[in-house]
Order: C-alpha cells, then structure tokens, then sequence
C-alpha cells in the first residue's frame, strides 16, 4: 500500500494560501466604495500653530512649576560661579586672597 502524496501549495503546512489580511480568497464584496485623499494633498500642519497658541501656552503654564523653579536656582547658581571666577582672576581677586608676586 502506498500512502497518498499531499498536494504541494508552495506552503510548508501544505494548505493552500489563501492570501493576505483582506484578500482571503472569497468573493469579492459589493456595494463599498472606499475614498481616499493622497497624502501629497493633505494639509498635514493646519492648524498646528493656532491650537498650540491656546493648548500649548496652557500645558506649558502648568508645568511651569516644575521646571522653571530649578531652571532659575540654576542659572542663579551659574551666574553667581561666573562672577565669582570673574573676580577671584582679577586683580582685586589676587590680592585678596595675598595670591601676588612680590
């Protein structure tokens, strides 16, 4: 007795495929009609800016606390470094600190 060969569809479980998600094979469906605009067309930024104006400036206004307070004591910091090392290599920094050649 010979065992029968199974039908060879290109597949390794060797059913036949039947395509891909939306094309399963069936029959074709009737009475829907999908539109389209191309993506060249759209208007991908419309309005962008307009409703940042009003959502943005609200988000930005709550968060204010938490970024602004340390960003303030950091530029205040680093001001203050700036000056300091401004004045400690200049010439009324040298000879406070008796760093001068005599």
């Amino acid at each position: 007795m010979h065992p029968t060969s199974i039908s060879h569809s290109g597949m390794p479980t060797g059913k036949k495929y039947m395509g891909w998600w939306g094309s399963m094979g069936g029959p074709q469906q009737k009475g829907i009609t999908a539109y389209s605009i191309s993506s060249n067309q759209q208007n991908i930024m419309g309005g962008a800016f307009r409703q940042y104006m009003i959502f943005g400036y609200k988000r930005l206004m709550a968060q204010l606390p938490y970024f602004g307070i340390p960003l303030a004591i950091g530029y205040g910091v680093y001001s203050w470094g700036v000056s300091r090392n401004h004045y400690l290599n200049s010439k009324a920094g040298h000879l406070e600190f008796g760093e001068h050649e005599e």
